[in-house]
């Protein structure tokens, strides 16, 4: 690796998102974690794209370890990927209401994948047809909505933060 990566404003990017991922292992409503948030700010703001993934993806593993693995782990590692995704479309536009749009497609993205996986796997007593996807969902929106606000918040505290400190501190907002 060479050292243009590890600039002053990477350590900020990196010590941020190292903060946030330490959220998952405290005590914590169901969903309401900052993993999507990473996944978010490090699209939106890590231009290595395998970095970018790696982060978030990291992030969960190293959590997995400590809090356990589950057959639908696939799904959940892919709707983070997604949400990297939308975040390296927003690199150039980073803005509030790019972030809180993103913020909800991500949520929308998480519960959408995470659910119906749920509903294939046959961990739940749900139907294998129409009715038992559709009683997934609707069991799932409590986490849904607590998912929503976890990544309105930490979005807002990994992407306000870090503006203000950039505008602070000058240093930090070159690339």
């Amino acid at each position: 690796m060479n050292n243009k990566f590890f600039t002053p404003r990477m350590m900020l990017i990196l010590t941020a998102i190292l903060v946030a991922a330490f959220m998952r292992l405290v005590p914590h409503w169901p969903n309401f974690t900052p993993v999507a948030a990473i996944a978010l700010f490090s699209g939106a703001h890590i231009s290595r794209k395998s970095f970018a993934y790696l982060i978030p993806f990291a992030a969960m593993f190293i959590s997995d370890i400590f809090l356990g693995f589950h057959s639908t782990m696939i799904a959940v590692y892919a709707a983070f990927g997604i949400t990297v995704l939308l975040g390296s479309f927003m690199r150039n536009r980073v803005k509030v209401g790019n972030i809180a749009l993103a913020s909800v497609a991500s949520s929308l993205i998480f519960f959408l994948i995470t659910n119906f996986a749920s509903w294939m796997s046959g961990m739940m007593p749900y139907t294998r047809d129409l009715s038992g996807l559709i009683q997934a969902y609707i069991t799932g929106i409590p986490f849904f909505n607590n998912g929503l606000a976890g990544d309105l918040m930490y979005n807002t505290i990994l992407f306000g933060g870090f503006y203000f400190v950039t505008q602070r501190f000058p240093a930090f907002s070159k690339a």
